[in-house]
């Protein structure tokens, strides 16, 4: 399978469903919900750690040490029987479409770079990146109702992501081709041509059928090309609320500039952006099916309960014994 898959990187709420929607319309690619196949096997010990798993952590991360250690072909053999796993999931995933590609789009992937280029080196990498505030913005807004506190408690997501693509487009441990959100959805056309020559498919022109799975609930499917609307309008959202923006500073000092400046949004550039932005009209975000809103409010009370507040301790402590009494 490994000349068959497509691998989409890119943090959550950069763009990707939207790119992922562009070439799962391609003729030869076939696209389907977020299948998060390749997380699971890159903690089993091994490589990532297991401390958040539902057993002994240490226990099998020394077993599978050993184990690997024993096989004729040491990790090798061990890469082999997880490539094995995935391949018959993809396999049995792809067939039934009859097309050339598989298309997996997972943003958790990017936490997993150096496992999957080594489970998976002759797969076809598109990365995808998009300005860190503009993602931090889109992320606390879209899915957090606003509340970037909660949001950043929630999953930092800048101090995860942005070291891991920044490594990854610097070190290239594998072919790839890369592709800024603001740059794609102003000359769409051009860099779907450069996607999909990487990848080794015909460029078709624009591609316009829907990409059906996770990802955003409230703006992808407004439009059926790309948009220029929201390249620029965090800037406004962030500068204009002072708590806002004290949060978003501290967490610009937790990031490596080396990093920002790989990425092409260098430090000094985001902190202008910021500052010409004060006083601007903070832009109205696109309102959110009810359902989804509620949703999201309720998960927001009980994040900033857990983390400010008497309950949050009992819920902490509560959850902590479920997982222990109902660890097999």
């Amino acid at each position: 399978m490994q000349d068959r898959l497509i691998f989409l990187i890119g943090a959550p709420r950069s763009g990707t469903t939207l790119l992922a929607r562009m070439l799962a319309s391609h003729p030869d690619v076939h696209g389907r919900a977020e299948p998060h196949l390749i997380t699971p096997i890159a903690h089993l010990g091994y490589y990532g750690k297991v401390q958040k798993a539902p057993y002994d952590h240490n226990n099998v991360e020394q077993a599978i040490r050993e184990v690997v250690a024993e096989l004729p072909g040491g990790e090798a053999d061990y890469l082999a029987a997880l490539r094995a796993y995935a391949d018959r999931l993809y396999e049995g995933l792809l067939a039934p479409s009859g097309k050339r590609f598989f298309l997996d789009k997972t943003p958790a992937y990017a936490l997993v770079l150096p496992f999957l280029a080594k489970l998976y080196p002759q797969a076809k990498y598109v990365v995808l990146t998009r300005h860190p505030l503009a993602v931090l913005s889109s992320y606390a807004e879209s899915f957090f109702d606003g509340d970037y506190a909660v949001a950043v408690n929630h999953n930092p997501v800048l101090q995860r992501y942005v070291p891991a693509l920044a490594a990854f487009v610097r070190d290239r441990p594998v072919p790839q081709v890369w592709v800024k959100y603001e740059e794609l959805v102003k000359d769409p056309a051009m860099h779907f041509r450069r996607v999909c020559e990487h990848v080794g498919i015909p460029f078709d022109g624009e591609q316009s059928e829907s990409f059906k799975g996770l990802g955003d609930p409230i703006g992808v499917h407004q439009h059926s090309r790309p948009v220029t609307s929201s390249v620029s309008k965090w800037a406004a959202e962030i500068a204009n609320k002072p708590d806002v923006l004290e949060l978003v500073s501290r967490v610009l000092d937790e990031l490596d500039p080396a990093d920002l400046e790989t990425l092409g949004y260098p430090r000094e550039k985001i902190v202008a952006q910021l500052e010409a932005a004060k006083g601007a009209p903070v832009p109205v975000r696109a309102k959110a099916p009810l359902r989804y809103t509620l949703e999201r409010r309720v998960l927001v009370a009980l994040r900033r309960n857990i983390h400010q507040n008497l309950l949050g301790k009992v819920l902490q402590r509560a959850r902590f014994a479920l997982d222990v009494v109902l660890r097999e």
